[in-house]
C-alpha cells in the first residue's frame, strides 16, 4: 500500500504518456488530467475507496465524460462481495476504474473497466422473490435499517401461524392445518422445523414442541390475531348442518 496519494501519480502518468497523452497534475482541482486531441480524461486518486471520492469523481463529470478512480493494488478483495459491490457502483455513476499495483520496486497500472454509459439489469428472481415476500406478511413490524434483530418474515409468519393451529387442535396432520389456513408450505415448514417449533409424533401427524409454544409467547399479539382466525374458519364447520339425504 503506497503511503500516499502521490506515489499513484507517476506510473499513471507514464502509462498514459505511452499512449499519447499529454499530462497534467492539480489542473482546477482534479488530481490528473490528460489529453490528446479532443479526448480529455480526468483521474482522481485515492489510497481507500470511500465516499469524499465518490463525490470528487461526480463533480469532474461535469468537465468530461471520461472520469476514472485509480486505487492501489493488489486487489485481494476481487473474490469478495465487497469489490463486487465497488465495481457495480463504479459502473452505475459510469466512471473508470484504474488500479496500480507495487511489486517488486515496479509499478504496474491496469484498466478495469472504462467509463462507460449505465445499463440498469434487472434480476427478475429477485424482484419475484421481494414480491412473494411482500405478498406473504400480513403484518408490519420491521423497522428499516435494523441489524442484528429478529426479523418478523412471511415464513416466520406461516411457521406461527401453524403453531397455533397445533396448539388449538393438538396433534394434526398437514392437510387439516391447510384447511385452517395455514398455507400451501405447511408440510415444508412442519418437516423442515428450522425454528425446532415442530416435531413429528406419527407418520404424517405432528404436534407443537415447548420451543413452539415459547414462539407463540414471544409473539403473543400475532399468535391472538391468527388463533381467532383459525376459530373463525373451525366455526362453520362445526355449525354446518348434515346433508339433506334427498
Amino acid at each position: 500500500m503506497p503511503r500516499a496519494e502521490t506515489e499513484l501519480y507517476e506510473p499513471i502518468r507514464s502509462f498514459l504518456e505511452a499512449q499519447g497523452y499529454a499530462v497534467q497534475a492539480e489542473v482546477d482541482r482534479c488530481d490528473i488530467t490528460a489529453r490528446r486531441g479532443e479526448d480529455l480524461i480526468v483521474i482522481e486518486l485515492k489510497r481507500q475507496f470511500g465516499t469524499r471520492l465518490l463525490l470528487q469523481a461526480i463533480d469532474r463529470q461535469q468537465i468530461t465524460d471520461s472520469v476514472y478512480v485509480a486505487l492501489p493494488g493488489p486487489m485481494e478483495l476481487g473474490r469478495g462481495s465487497r469489490w463486487h459491490g465497488i465495481r457495480r457502483l463504479l459502473r452505475r455513476l459510469e466512471l473508470g476504474l484504474l488500479v496500480v499495483t507495487f511489486e517488486h520496486g515496479r509499478a504496474r497500472v491496469e484498466v478495469v473497466f472504462h467509463p462507460l454509459p449505465s445499463e440498469r439489469r434487472k434480476l427478475k428472481r429477485r424482484r419475484r422473490a421481494v414480491l412473494r415476500e411482500m405478498a406473504g406478511r400480513s403484518v408490519s413490524r420491521n423497522q428499516g435499517g435494523s441489524t442484528r434483530r429478529r426479523l418478523l418474515t412471511a415464513y416466520r409468519e406461516s411457521a406461527i401461524r401453524i403453531a397455533c393451529a397445533l396448539d388449538a387442535l393438538g396433534p394434526s396432520r398437514p392437510r387439516t392445518l391447510r384447511a385452517l389456513g395455514t398455507g400451501p408450505k405447511t408440510l415444508s415448514i412442519l418437516s423442515n422445523n428450522y425454528y425446532g417449533w415442530f416435531t413429528r409424533i406419527d407418520r404424517g401427524v405432528y404436534d407443537l414442541t415447548p420451543e413452539g409454544r415459547r414462539g407463540l409467547a414471544q409473539y403473543a399479539e400475532l399468535a391472538r390475531r391468527f388463533a381467532a382466525e383459525i376459530k373463525a374458519r373451525e366455526a362453520p364447520a362445526a355449525d354446518t348442518p348434515p346433508p339433506d339425504p334427498c
